[in-house]
């Protein structure tokens, strides 16, 4: 029970931080999770939901806004419904210190995106095939690590000379389906804690609505993701020292 509390409050209070600063808590809530002994792939499949429930309301929020460019969204969306759960799937045929380094990976690449990158396009591109590469590549990526691929596909688009309004809008909406379809994927193979998903899950929704109406008082985005740069380093390096 302890346990359950515990993790709870952690997802608390990271999507509460994360939402603040536009993104989903799962990059972070799954190394952690595994750090205090969940297996790495349940923790993968709990990350997953609880991310997505953290940010599902932005994309009906976006719906409803009426923010959403659909003949941009449609190419990205189609190719990560598809190729995420792809990714899910094949993760199970993926050693585990495989899985884990490439985790690591992204988690020094997120964190110095967050703090380094440049929304500035070195390309100039408006090529619909782009976005179905784009997408496609990010999905599968992002289901065999177990996350949304948010934090990949906002930088890519940008880099590759795409709107940065409408690319995080559009991110913003797509991801949260690609990945509850990972999610169901994962739940197809790995033992889950249903218990423990439900009180990470709910405690992210919670988290995500308090982190949303936080930002309405003007806090300084950059002060923020400081912040969340800081703990995904913190975890990179936690598990780069797994491998030494």
């Amino acid at each position: 029970m302890s346990n359950y509390i515990l993790f709870s409050l952690i997802s608390f209070a990271l999507s509460i931080l994360f939402s603040m600063g536009g993104a989903g808590a799962g990059i972070a809530i799954i190394p952690i999770l595994n750090f205090l002994g969940v297996g790495f792939l349940p923790a993968r499949a709990i990350g997953l939901f609880a991310g997505a429930s953290s940010t599902i309301t932005s994309s009906i929020m976006n719906i409803k806004r009426k923010v959403v460019d659909f003949s941009f969204m449609i190419p990205i969306a189609l190719t990560l419904l598809l190729f995420a759960p792809l990714g899910a799937y094949s993760s199970k045929f993926i050693n585990e210190n495989i899985a884990k380094f490439l985790f690591m990976i992204l988690l020094f690449y997120s964190a110095t995106m967050m703090l380094y990158g440049k929304k500035k396009a070195i390309f100039k591109n408006d090529s619909k095939a782009i976005l179905y590469i784009v997408g496609a590549t990010v999905g599968f990526v992002s289901g065999v690590l177990g996350v949304g691929g948010g934090n990949i596909l906002i930088p890519l688009l940008i880099l590759l000379g795409f709107d940065p309004k409408k690319v995080a809008v559009t991110v913003s909406f797509v991801v949260p389906f690609s990945t509850l379809s990972s999610f169901f994927t994962y739940i197809s193979y790995v033992k889950i804690d249903w218990i423990l998903l439900l009180c990470i899950s709910l405690s992210a929704i919670i988290g995500g609505y308090i982190g949303n109406y936080l930002m309405e008082f003007k806090l300084k985005p950059k002060d923020i993701k400081k912040i969340m740069a800081l703990i995904l380093y913190i975890l990179a390096f936690k598990l780069l020292f797994h491998f030494i």
